[in-house]
């Protein structure tokens, strides 16, 4: 697995398979960033079958059928989008383009699975809302930070355990590896990748939204600027925001693009989870200057203090759970309203976001 490029990070896990065989088809269109293969992998290990690939640029499909050899390569998304036995179609386009994609889909009658940011402006967030209202489809997203990293999963068991009471307070770190030289165009314009705080940013806001139980927010202050990569005069390298959820919870985030080369992995992400009756540190990546394995989990409470490395113990059963409700027509993975409500967090922290001149 690539640990050095966020981009390419795509997690495997065990197979632990919710279906049969031939029993949910999906099919893969859009292939512009690399957590398509994160999303695929744990379809594949739920239980999916990948029975469809297609992208306008071939240099990008012939990995993807490496991977994934059982796909079929379609000439067109049409091919995809017309054929009834797809159930699902997940995408890692760019982020502009991902709600008009996603709203083709479930206008055909499928489900969708898109990668994070799902939507870069209000009037797409009304626009999918509306067509799942009319297509009674479900427009499902990968926050990776918290779906595919072990030790998210653990905190939020914790938390649902009672292991620090009442959470209060999220604060959350997501720095990532520049790397330009390995990044396409449309990642250094604002108008396509939605802006640092759309983009990473809206992983931290959905990790708030769910350790807190919260169903809606404010975005108090937020701030973007580009500090260091003036030679990307619509990129921004550095974003952070404050939140205060409508149970009362706070949250505060920063973002970035300032992971050093000295760092064995593509960023020391780690979130601090303040409880009435304890806390949770998660080092998720890597224990920095220890262990270059990640999902760590630190809690102390009224019990005392605890390190319990969760690494290959866990699993990730959001995608088990993702597939059965894609079946079964339910919302026990992922509801709607967080999915969508995250997103248009992120939206609202971007367009608001006070520019730091430099």
């Amino acid at each position: 697995m690539q640990k050095a490029d966020g981009m390419n990070y795509a997690p495997q896990g065990k197979p632990q398979p919710v279906c049969q065989r031939g029993e949910f088809v999906v099919a893969a269109v859009g292939l512009d960033h690399g957590h398509i293969y994160g999303m695929c992998n744990g379809l594949v290990e739920a239980g999916a079958v990948i029975q469809w690939v297609y992208d306008p640029d071939p240099t990008k499909v012939a990995p993807f059928v490496k991977q994934y050899p059982e796909a079929r390569v379609a000439t067109s998304e049409a091919q995809v989008l017309e054929d009834p036995t797809v159930h699902l179609v997940a995408s890692a386009n760019i982020p502009s383009q991902r709600a008009d994609l996603g709203i083709r889909v479930m206008s055909h009658g499928k489900d969708y699975f898109v990668d994070k940011a799902p939507l870069t402006t209000l009037e797409q967030l009304q626009r999918v809302k509306e067509t799942i209202a009319r297509t009674d489809r479900k427009y499902n997203v990968y926050y990776s930070e918290r779906l595919h990293v072990e030790s998210a999963v653990f905190a939020g068991e914790l938390i649902a355990d009672g292991a620090i009471g009442r959470v209060v307070q999220v604060l959350g770190t997501g720095p990532h590896r520049m790397n330009a030289p390995s990044r396409p165009a449309w990642f250094f314009d604002r108008e396509q990748y939605g802006g640092i705080l759309c983009d990473i940013g809206s992983h931290q806001i959905e990790q708030f939204l769910y350790f807190t139980g919260a169903k809606d927010a404010n975005v108090v202050a937020s701030k973007i600027a580009n500090y260091a990569h003036k030679a990307y005069p619509r990129f921004e390298d550095f974003g952070d925001a404050t939140l205060v959820a409508d149970n009362g919870a706070t949250n505060y985030f920063r973002v970035d693009w300032f992971t050093p080369d000295g760092l064995r992995t593509w960023g020391d992400g780690r979130t601090f989870i303040l409880g009435t009756q304890g806390y949770i540190e998660l080092r998720k990546y890597i224990d920095v200057g220890r262990d270059e394995q990640g999902d760590h989990v630190y809690l102390v409470n009224q019990e005392g203090e605890h390190h319990i490395p969760v690494h290959g113990r866990v699993g990730y059963p959001f995608f088990g759970a993702l597939i059965l409700d894609c079946l079964n027509r339910t919302e026990k993975a992922m509801t709607q309203a967080h999915a969508l409500k995250a997103a248009e967090l992120s939206v609202q922290a971007q367009a608001q976001a006070v520019v730091v001149e430099q």
